[in-house]
């Protein structure tokens, strides 16, 4: 599993990382080190996640691998929002779901198209994925237009995108749920029947159910570990680098996260398997907008922290956008390398707008008292 490939040569940045931020390295050394030992570490849980694909079918599979893989935004997400970061927390789950539609889905396509005139892909899970997405979209502007509309005090107004955003996220975890009884029972033979003729017959797990579960433990802590010194390092590297702090979470922060799906989606498209494909970037996106942040918004409920679903208007306005982008070119369920282009251009154009966007204060916004 070590060497399973040269991806994971960057392990070795797992015990120099350590060593750096046990000893008080500044903060820019810690972020940096640690930022690189992730890498790795996602993709381990990604390889650990095939193989369970493969001993559990390839529906069941790729929920799995975008699951796991989307333990590295939860365990950033808790850990930032105990500290009270609550704008890290809500930047980086908008890159999460930009980083994976945009990003992830355009290189699949992009890569997964060259050489080809087009790629195939079930048009029944492309078109409930794009009603979850804009169900997920939906749950963001509607505290927007609620702050925008009300004409009580501010902290009046406060406190009811507060509970709104509770009784929301609640929704969404029913909604998350349902989708995965939709996908995973009901209409279950629409999922597989089309992916079944992906899987590779002759392609056999390297390891045992139980080495690959306390595989995805024992990463799983050494994430957390990692993830608590990058958190802890965010402010002083935006100080050092003079960067926008907002780019850190939306861009940065998504690239650690993702690498998993970047890498194993990738592969897929390159060997023509677009459902699994598909799914890995698309389903790790409904789980960050669906499961991960309404799960995180009650966390920051118990953490007495106002965690809401009220994002920054940019950013709301830039998710509305890049949904509508993806949806259109995935109804079809057709894909080939210029679309692959257009998700890319429109990722980029993103990044340079967070780039160079005034921000509000990472940890400033949304510090109600």
């Amino acid at each position: 599993m070590m060497f399973s490939s040269k991806f994971n040569l960057l392990l070795l940045f797992v015990p120099i990382s350590l060593i750096f931020s046990y000893s008080g390295a500044p903060s820019t050394v810690v972020f940096s080190l640690n930022f690189m030992a992730i890498m790795p570490l996602a993709k381990l849980l990604g390889f650990a996640t095939e193989e369970l694909a493969l001993m559990s079918g390839p529906t069941i599979g790729a929920l799995l691998n975008a699951t796991f893989g989307n333990v590295v935004e939860l365990i950033l997400g808790i850990i930032a929002l105990k500290d009270g970061l609550i704008r890290v927390v809500q930047a980086s789950v908008m890159g999460s779901i930009l980083s994976n539609i945009l990003l992830v889905l355009g290189f699949c396509f992009l890569l997964g198209g060259v050489g080809r005139i087009e790629q195939r892909f079930s048009m029944t899970a492309a078109q409930t994925s794009s009603s979850l997405l804009a169900i997920t979209t939906l749950s963001l502007l509607v505290p927007a237009a609620f702050s925008y509309t009300a004409v009580a005090s501010a902290k009046d107004t406060e406190i009811g995108i507060l509970n709104l955003s509770h009784g929301t996220s609640i929704i969404l975890l029913i909604v998350y749920a349902l989708s995965l009884f939709f996908q995973l029972k009901t209409h279950r033979e629409q999922y597989d029947d089309a992916e079944n003729e992906e899987v590779d017959e002759d392609e056999e797990p390297q390891t045992s159910m139980i080495f690959s579960l306390a595989s995805l433990l024992l990463v799983a802590g050494l994430v957390s570990v990692h993830a608590d010194f990058l958190v802890g390092a965010i402010e002083g590297v935006v100080d050092e680098w003079n960067i926008n702090e907002t780019f850190v979470g939306v861009i940065l922060l998504p690239i650690v996260g993702n690498a998993a799906e970047h890498v194993s989606s990738v592969t897929f498209a390159m060997k023509n398997k677009m459902n699994l494909s598909i799914n890995i970037a698309i389903s790790s996106s409904l789980q960050i907008g669906l499961f991960v942040t309404p799960l995180l918004v009650i966390a920051g409920w118990i953490f007495d922290q106002p965690m809401t679903l009220f994002f920054e208007d940019f950013e709301t306005v830039v998710l509305f956008a890049s949904v509508m982008i993806v949806n259109y070119l995935i109804q079809d369920g057709r894909s080939n390398w210029l679309e692959g282009v257009l998700l890319l251009a429109s990722y980029a154009i993103i990044s340079f707008a967070f780039w160079f966007h005034p921000s509000t204060s990472l940890n400033g916004l949304l510090m109600w008292h």
